[in-house]
C-alpha cells in the first residue's frame, strides 16, 4: 500500500486493498467495513468539536460501537444536543428537565426544535462541510439532520444501505445518564491496519440501560399503533434481543427510577396515539404493562422489514429468525411486567 499516515491518504486502489484484507480476515463485507470507517471518522470529528461536552451519542450505533451489545451493522449516528444549551433558561433545572404542563411541553419542543435546526444549519454544517471536503466527502442539511456522502470504494448493489451516513440530532433532552468511551473501527481488529484507521478516544455516550428503555418504549408504541414509521424499524426488536443475550436486561429492568424518567420524558415530548386514537400512556409501559409483541398483522409488517435488514447484510454472526427475536422479546416483556 505504500507509505501513508492514514486511511484517508490512500488512493482508491490502496483503500480497496486495505478493505479487502480486513474483509478477508474478519469475514465481513468490505462495503460495510468502509462505511464503518466513515462513521468513526465522524465521531472523532464531533468529539473534537467545540460542542463535544453537550453532545451525547446514543441509539443502536452506540450499542454496537461502544458497548458491543448488538451484533449488527449500525450506519446512522444518533445524537442528543443538550436542551439546556438550546434553552438557557433551563440551565439550572437538573439532569433531565421536564415541563410542568402540556402547554409548556409544546412551547419547549417548538423552541428547542427551532434552535436546534438553526444550530445545525448555521454552526455544525459549515464546520463539517470544511472537514468533509478535505477528505473527499460532502454534507447536506435537512433541518436538524445532516447527511454525509462519502466516496465509496465498493458498490452497494444489493446491500440494505447506501454510501451516506445520517447524523440525526435531537434537542429535547440531556441524554443523561452518560459515560465516556473510546470508539474504534471494526477493521482495526486487524492489527496491521489499525494505525491507518481513525479512532475517537473520548465519546460521551448514553448509558446502555437508558437506550434499552428508549427502545422498549418505542416498540411498545408500535404495538399499540400498528403502523411502521420507517424502514429498518425492526432493528429495535433485534437490539432488545441482543441486549437480553448479553445479560444487561435484568439490570435495566431493575432500574425503575430510570424507567420512570424515560416514561415521563416521552409522555411530555413524544405524545402518541394508539390505533384506537387514545393517547398512549408511557407510564403503563414501565409499570407492568409493557408490550413488545405486536398482533399478527403488525408482526407481519415488522417481519418483512426484519427480513430486508437481514438479507441486506446488516446482521453479524448471529442471524436469528424473526420468530426467534420475537420469542426473546416476549421473555423480556414477561420479565418487565413482573418487576414490582
Amino acid at each position: 500500500m505504500g507509505v501513508a499516515e492514514s486511511y484517508f491518504d490512500l488512493d482508491n486502489e490502496n483503500r480497496r486493498q486495505l478493505l479487502l484484507t480486513a474483509a478477508g480476515q474478519l469475514g465481513r463485507d468490505p462495503a460495510l467495513l468502509e462505511k464503518d470507517i466513515w462513521v468513526v471518522w465522524l465521531l472523532r470529528w464531533l468529539y473534537a468539536s467545540p460542542w463535544r461536552e453537550h453532545l451525547v451519542f446514543k441509539g443502536g450505533t452506540s450499542l454496537s460501537k461502544v458497548f458491543g451489545l448488538i451484533d449488527r451493522f449500525s450506519e446512522d449516528i444518533d445524537l442528543t444536543y443538550d436542551i439546556r444549551e438550546l434553552l438557557p433558561d433551563l440551565a439550572d433545572q437538573g439532569a433531565d428537565p421536564l415541563p410542568v404542563s402540556r402547554a409548556q411541553a409544546d412551547r419547549w419542543s417548538r423552541q428547542a426544535r427551532d434552535a436546534l435546526a438553526q444550530w445545525v444549519e448555521q454552526q455544525v454544517q459549515p464546520a463539517l462541510a470544511e472537514a468533509t471536503q478535505a477528505v473527499g466527502a460532502g454534507v447536506r442539511c435537512a433541518a436538524d439532520v445532516l447527511f454525509v456522502t462519502y466516496p465509496a470504494t465498493f458498490a452497494h448493489d444489493g446491500l440494505y444501505m447506501s454510501p451516506e451516513i445520517k447524523l440525526e440530532f435531537g434537542g429535547r433532552a440531556t441524554g443523561a445518564p452518560t459515560q465516556l468511551a473510546a470508539v474504534i473501527c471494526d477493521a482495526a481488529a486487524v492489527p496491521a491496519l489499525a494505525p491507518l484507521l481513525p479512532h475517537a478516544p473520548q465519546v460521551q455516550v448514553m448509558q446502555a440501560a437508558r437506550t434499552f428503555w428508549e427502545k422498549a418504549t418505542a416498540a411498545h408504541v408500535y404495538c399499540l399503533q400498528q403502523v411502521l414509521p420507517a424502514e429498518r424499524f425492526a432493528r429495535h426488536w433485534f437490539d432488545l434481543a441482543c441486549m437480553e443475550r448479553a445479560g444487561i436486561v435484568a439490570s435495566a429492568l431493575a432500574d425503575t427510577h430510570l424507567a420512570v424518567t424515560v416514561a415521563a420524558h416521552k409522555q411530555m415530548f413524544f405524545r402518541a396515539k394508539a390505533d384506537d386514537t387514545s393517547v398512549i400512556d408511557y407510564h403503563q409501559a414501565v409499570t407492568g404493562h409493557l408490550q413488545l409483541v405486536p398482533d399478527a398483522a403488525a408482526a407481519a409488517r415488522l417481519h418483512m422489514d426484519y427480513d430486508a435488514m437481514r438479507s441486506g447484510g446488516f446482521l453479524g454472526s448471529w442471524q436469528p429468525s424473526f420468530d426467534e427475536v420475537l420469542a426473546i422479546c416476549a421473555r423480556i416483556e414477561e420479565q418487565a411486567n413482573a418487576v414490582p
